[in-house]
């Protein structure tokens, strides 16, 4: 089938749609740019779609490159026929291809090519005929001294060899085979409980499950207890099943070879076909996890880095540590440093009047209005001191927890060496944690997206294929918010669609040299920035106090016209930005009626609507109108929780079985996927995200564990009972 024909069907998209969508890629035009800006030749799919979409089409170009190949080699050994050509064209993934060449495909040395190379294909193909004949006497015509048959039973065994890799290479075989033991085989895992360490995998010591019923994150766990050589594990399917699939492949009815050729499907299962299977399988098994695992690393990333930003406050960073010292970094509303210091509050110096005296001489110096610490080694300690300092102190302060994850790789990095050459890797991690919680997207844009752990089993991912995906979530999330070509860093406009980090250092540095741009236009005059480059990244950049105010919003350049041609249809001007008209042009639009509107001055249905809701907010951060940061003043411990308590958190992971949902007592608690609504949800990313401030109630404790066990369909009809 078409490539486009098939995406069509597959993505429930019209043709034009389809061809239109491919059309662009080709040009090389961004995601983010067809998403946002090509709505009318795509139907105004998403950005989600597109990346899917880019993905299949990728895989099916592979799969049909892959096609042409084979029956290339085919046809020039010359087996190409009709039947085999048929069976190409109808393989709908490259496995199938691989299965369909595989006879065809030059061997390694093994039983049946040697048998071949003694002159035994004739015996046996005379015995797969399975037509009555004396098998001993016609095996005596293969004796031969010179090709090294030396018996009977050595030609009649080197036929059998031969037999039983013809079956190994039957591909309709295989693909039943493989569909068999993925629907009704079983996997089974066995402990080796002397090795120290093996209480990790305690819950495999003799684990045996349906392989379809096998859930992604339990394939990623016994992957890596077999890893570690803690598992042995194996994949079995009924017996029966599985040789009369092999055997119906190549017995006739009255067979006089009946129990030879049994025999023969035994050898071959056993030792060809099933080993390679099983391997085929585990590696499937194991893709589709990985897809799995990576989907939540993508679901858990785009709420973590879209979080509001802290706006016009002063934050403290504080990373905590024991031996040496608690690092601090105060900074100002646009993330620049005002002051550091170190303090020992925590084990082993427990200097806390001094730490005490220091942190409230900089809160007060600084005026500052928020304490952001990192939650890695020491966090409880450091906790502890910051809600007491707070209670006193002349001035109103809340402090948050904030993930810390990859600050220090951050600092031990290049860029950060770049951006704070005169600090030590600590300091700049306090930078870092205060600046997460100033404007999460900004700083984590800085770090390996891979070390920013939300998600499960990262690191057992294959790893380019993960970088791939989550840039795509970090690309999505800058494009989305829009970046202000005047502030933002290099790694921060390395990922808006068209640029990339050379592109993005010029533009830094021309603003330097040049002071901050006025207009887009003036964008066109960075070196390497060229009109394609320009074309993909200027509605995605924004110019704060430039010359036109429409640079300060998501409308694209090539778009202003239109703009002008909508504020002349309702004589409205857009250099009143504030002019209450203009906040109520979506409405404006939706009663004039968009379709005839759209048809009446020339723009795109879709477009149109995009351009009146950018134009009732020019300027606006779409962040802002999420649920804010949790900022507290007091905290609990793990020893003052009760089960029945029920508290408010904030969900910090989703996973595959629950999520995890932080309720400050330094511990995060689980909510199992069967405690997470009252209605039947296939996963808990369904009904919950990162950021998400949820209502939860205590049902187990183990405090020795340091394991709590919550939930939040059983909290929803109770009353709030807040512990802080």
């Amino acid at each position: 089938m078409d490539i486009a024909k098939q995406l069509s069907m597959e993505m429930g998209l019209t043709l034009n749609h389809t061809n239109n969508i491919i059309s662009l890629l080709d040009e090389g035009c961004t995601i983010p740019f067809i998403a946002r800006y090509r709505k009318e030749l795509t139907g105004s799919c998403d950005d989600q779609t597109i990346r899917l979409f880019d993905d299949r089409l990728k895989y099916l170009r592979n799969l049909n490159k892959r096609k042409e190949e084979v029956a290339n080699l085919i046809t020039e050994q010359g087996n190409m026929t009709e039947e085999i050509q048929a069976s190409l064209d109808g393989a709908v993934t490259i496995t199938e291809v691989e299965d369909i060449y595989r006879p065809f495909k030059p061997k390694r040395k093994t039983r049946a090519s040697v048998a071949i190379a003694k002159g035994l294909q004739p015996l046996a193909d005379k015995i797969v005929e399975q037509k009555p004949f004396d098998l001993e006497k016609e095996a005596e015509n293969y004796i031969s001294e010179e090709k090294g048959v030396a018996t009977t039973s050595e030609a009649i065994q080197g036929a059998k060899d031969i037999i039983a890799e013809m079956i190994s290479d039957n591909a309709s075989l295989r693909k039943e085979l493989r569909e068999a033991i993925v629907n009704k085989g079983f996997i089974k895992c066995k402990l080796d409980e002397e090795k120290e360490g093996a209480f990790t995998y305690e819950m495999y010591k003799e684990y045996n499950s349906d392989i379809k019923k096998l859930p992604s994150h339990r394939i990623l766990a016994i992957n890596r207890g077999e890893k570690e050589d803690y598992l042995k594990v194996s994949l079995t399917l009924n017996e029966e099943i599985a040789h009369e699939l092999v055997e119906k492949t190549i017995l006739k009815k009255n067979s006089p070879f009946e129990e030879m050729l049994k025999e023969v499907c035994l050898d071959s299962y056993d030792r060809l076909i099933f080993p390679s299977i099983e391997r085929e399988v585990r590696n499937e098994l194991t893709d589709k996890a990985n897809e799995q695992a990576i989907k939540m690393f993508e679901v858990n990333l785009k709420p973590l880095l879209m979080q509001p930003p802290l706006k016009n406050k002063i934050i403290l960073g504080l990373d905590p540590a024991y031996r040496t010292g608690c690092k601090i970094a105060v900074i100002d509303s646009n993330g620049k440093v005002l002051d550091t210091a170190v303090v020992y509050p925590t084990p082993p110096q427990n200097k806390i009047e001094e730490a005490t005296a220091k942190l409230t001489q900089l809160i007060m110096r600084h005026d500052v209005d928020v304490i952001s610490i990192g939650n890695g080694t020491a966090t409880k300690e450091s906790e502890i001191f910051v809600a007491n300092l707070i209670k006193d102190l002349p001035r109103k302060v809340n402090y948050a927890v904030v993930n810390e994850a990859g600050a220090s790789v951050y600092s031990a990095s290049k860029l950060g060496a770049a951006e704070f050459p005169d600090f030590d890797v600590a300091l700049r991690s306090a930078v870092s944690i205060a600046r997460r919680l100033q404007d999460p997207l900004a700083e984590l844009i800085k770090i390996d997206v891979k070390s920013i752990g939300v998600g499960q089993y990262q690191h057992d991912m294959p790893q380019n294929r993960l970088t791939e995906v989550l840039n795509g979530v970090v690309e999505n999330c800058v494009n989305t918010v829009g970046v202000d070509v005047n502030t933002a860093s290099p790694s921060l406009l390395s990922f808006v669609a068209g640029l990339n980090s050379g592109v993005a250092k010029n533009i830094e540095k021309y603003r330097q040299e040049n002071g901050a741009f006025k207009s887009k236009e003036t964008l066109k005059k960075v070196p390497k920035l060229g009109e394609k480059a320009f074309e993909q990244c200027a509605g995605f950049l924004r110019i704060v106090d430039g010359d036109n105010i429409l640079d300060n919003t998501g409308v694209h350049p090539e778009s202003y016209d239109a703009v002008y041609k909508l504020l002349d249809y309702f004589k409205l001007d857009i250099k009143d930005a504030k002019d209450e008209k203009l906040t109520l042009l979506p409405k404006m639009v939706e009663k004039e009626g968009v379709e005839k509107l759209s048809e009446k001055l020339g723009i795109g249905a879709p477009t149109l609507v995009d351009i009146a809701n950018e134009l009732a907010k020019p300027g606006r951060d779409i962040r802002d109108d999420l649920p804010k940061p949790v900022l507290k003043s007091a905290l609990l411990g793990i020893e003052n929780l009760k089960v029945g308590m029920v508290m408010t958190g904030v969900v910090r992971n989703v996973i595959d079985f629950g999520v995890f949902v932080d309720i400050s007592v330094h511990q995060d608690g689980l909510v199992h996927i069967s405690e997470i609504s009252k209605d039947y949800i296939k996963h808990p990313s369904e009904a919950l995200k990162v950021g998400d401030v949820v209502k939860v109630k205590v049902i187990g404790l183990d405090i020795e564990k340091k394991r709590i066990s919550l939930t939040i369909k059983g909290a929803v009809d109770d009353e709030l009972t807040e512990g802080l």
